[in-house]
């Protein structure tokens, strides 16, 4: 009985010792961590996280936030990947201008395009992007039930509404039947923008577009249900709008926000001048035809 009753004199006296200066400054982590994970709709690895941390003015190691998330359960979701057989026909095929050169120089420049869908219990929603590579930026999207040719202009002529007409500007996607119609081809000639395609049955030349799509998966889609096409617009509006493109931190810009990036740029970069970035507006081929009327 004596032991244990020093062995519970030990434990309280365990448990009424002070915290230390280390594990006060964990539980004060831990707040802003949290914080950065549930902003991110729990996306956020360690990485991101421990960016956001820093930029709050709070000194630690990425180790550090690595270990506190998962001691607190702080975990992100497995990627999910696949896409429908486009079987429509192709009438123009143009060259890989774009050549797996990523990087651009300036806004404006090198724009790639693409579309996903995304299930829904009223059928498929397909959602086109428009992206541009100096700042992984989305410039233009459209969603729709169908995958005709008008599901990727709307995306291009929201695209050229927000940004403007630029010089030597390279649109790049893939030979889908709607990037090779009639249509859109003429849509890209009207506005002097080079079509640039990907070879045939290869991911890879687009790889940055798939990117993309795999985070908007990866981090809001594949994580619900959706019972209307319209609840899933507007799940992958909030995504864009106003997560992706204002807040979301991209490794490719040094873990800034594609928004930030380009303000940045303007301000240190000589010859990056202001976009002409215009704020959200649906746009559709009928708004084009009327603009050119």
């Amino acid at each position: 009985m004596p032991k244990r009753k020093n062995h519970d004199a030990g434990f309280h006296a365990w448990l009424r010792r002070p915290i230390s200066a280390r594990g006060s400054y964990d539980a004060k982590l831990v707040v802003e961590i949290d914080k950065s994970f549930k902003a991110s709709d729990r996306t956020y690895g360690a990485r991101r996280v421990w960016r956001d941390v820093l930029e709050d003015g709070l000194a630690c190691g990425l180790h550090r936030v690595e270990r506190l998330m998962r001691q607190n359960a702080m975990r992100t979701r497995p990627k999910r990947r696949g896409k429908p057989k486009d079987n429509g026909e192709r009438s123009v095929i143009a060259d890989n201008v774009l050549d797996r050169d990523f990087n651009a120089d300036r806004p404006n420049q090198k724009w790639l395009a693409d579309f996903t869908y995304i299930w829904t219990a009223e059928g498929w929603l397909y959602v086109s992007v428009v992206f541009d590579l100096f700042s992984r930026r989305v410039v233009g999207w459209s969603m729709k039930a169908d995958r005709d040719a008008s599901l990727v202009m709307d995306a291009l002529i929201m695209a050229v509404w927000r940004r403007g007409k630029a010089d030597a500007l390279l649109h790049h996607s893939d030979q889908g039947s709607q990037y090779t119609s009639d249509q859109f081809q003429r849509l890209l000639l009207d506005n002097g923008i080079t079509c640039s395609m990907s070879r045939a049955g290869n991911v890879w030349d687009n790889s940055a577009m798939e990117s993309f799509f795999s985070l908007l998966k990866t981090e809001r889609t594949a994580r619900k249900v959706y019972r209307t096409r319209n609840a899933a617009r507007a799940d992958v509006f909030d995504y864009i709008e106003r997560f992706y493109n204002p807040r979301r931190r991209h490794s490719k810009l040094g873990y800034l926000r594609p928004r930030a990036f380009e303000d940045r740029a303007m301000e240190t970069q000589p010859g990056v001048h202001e976009t002409g970035s215009r704020p959200y507006r649906s746009c559709s081929t009928s708004f084009y035809k009327a603009k050119q009327l």
